[in-house]
């Protein structure tokens, strides 16, 4: 039985829920550790590293490819053991680069999904990161049509929920959030009184990473094993 017979808003995630994007940040950040081949810190280790002064980068310069670039070249400066010259800021800063414009990878049955639901409910993407990349991979994905609205943010917390509850006159009894990250997608959203889908990735971001919270009172957490459960629940 479905979660709901009558028409509900669907404020949807984008990277990592519709389409795969972490994967491309991991291969660059192994081709990076590789390059750096650091002969005192192990792999981890140097993640480690790396992990916290992404962090710091995203204070500085948010989310997106320039933040992730300048975190490597960061990286690189505290932990190479060999003056860094212009030419392996470059070589580190192409790590970051070859990421952008890569061709779309929908998870699986998306965009047959994503007609599914759009033909029985409001649906909203709301994604954060930087505007060009993140509305430059929309229009490649071809799903914008599906879409009521693209909302690119900076952070998704209570309040940026909130904002767009008012934003589009949406009932939170009748709203729920779809997405792969319990930080950005789900405690936040049920924070705001939403209600959330929680679809799980097996590569979510590691900062991405939060225990996941029990839904409130006269709120609904659902979990299912992949998107495309979602037409059999809405």
């Amino acid at each position: 039985m479905g979660v709901s017979l009558s028409r509900q808003t669907l404020l949807i995630d984008a990277d990592d829920t519709l389409w795969e994007n972490n994967i491309y940040f991991e291969r660059a950040i192994a081709r990076f550790i590789s390059f750096l081949n650091h002969h005192e810190f192990t792999p981890e280790q140097v993640r480690g590293v790396l992990n916290d002064v992404e962090r710091e980068c995203i204070v500085t310069h948010g989310y997106g490819l320039h933040s992730f670039a300048h975190a490597l070249v960061h990286t690189f400066e505290r932990l190479s053991s060999e003056p860094v010259t212009a030419a392996l800021q470059a070589q580190v800063r192409s790590f970051a680069n070859a990421i952008e414009n890569h061709e779309i990878e929908f998870l699986p049955e998306v965009p047959k999904t994503l007609a599914y639901l759009h033909q029985r409910h409001r649906l909203i993407l709301v994604t954060k990161g930087a505007l060009a990349e993140q509305m430059g991979k929309v229009e490649r994905s071809g799903v914008r049509e599906y879409f009521e609205s693209t909302e690119v943010v900076a952070e998704k917390n209570a309040a940026v929920y909130a904002r767009i509850v008012a934003q589009f006159g949406l009932e939170r009894q009748s709203t729920w959030m779809v997405g792969n990250s319990p930080k950005s997608d789900i405690n936040p959203a049920l924070a705001a009184g939403l209600h959330a889908v929680f679809v799980p990735h097996g590569d979510t971001w590691i900062l991405e990473h939060e225990e996941l919270n029990a839904a409130p009172p006269n709120q609904n957490l659902l979990i299912v094993g992949a998107f495309a459960e979602l037409s059999e629940h809405f």
